[in-house]
């Protein structure tokens, strides 16, 4: 009987084919234009050439995505939001 893992790591991301999911999606949207471009110019060139950029594409994403520090991006948001003015001349009432 085949036993699976339970996935522990649930809060660090979730991970399909070892990249996150924006990075995944990437790699699917290389990969349907690629398929497009097979379609509507098919030689075997083209085919080798997109299989190869795939490939390239994806060992370039997972080698990027176990470097965390490179993905840790600024909190986009403040700590405190205000409607406070932060200049003094502009508490003056007329």
């Amino acid at each position: 009987m085949k036993k699976y893992e339970v996935y522990k790591n649930i809060r660090k991301g979730a991970m399909i084919w070892g990249l996150p999911i924006s990075l995944f999606a990437m790699m699917m949207l290389s990969i349907l234009a690629s398929l497009l471009i097979i379609i509507f110019s098919f030689s075997l060139l083209v085919v080798i050439g997109a299989i190869l950029w795939n490939g390239m594409l994806y060992i370039g994403l997972t080698k990027l995505a176990r470097k965390a520090i490179l993905l840790n991006f600024n909190k986009v948001f403040p700590k405190i939001i205000s409607n406070k003015k932060e200049n003094i001349l502009y508490d003056v009432d007329y």
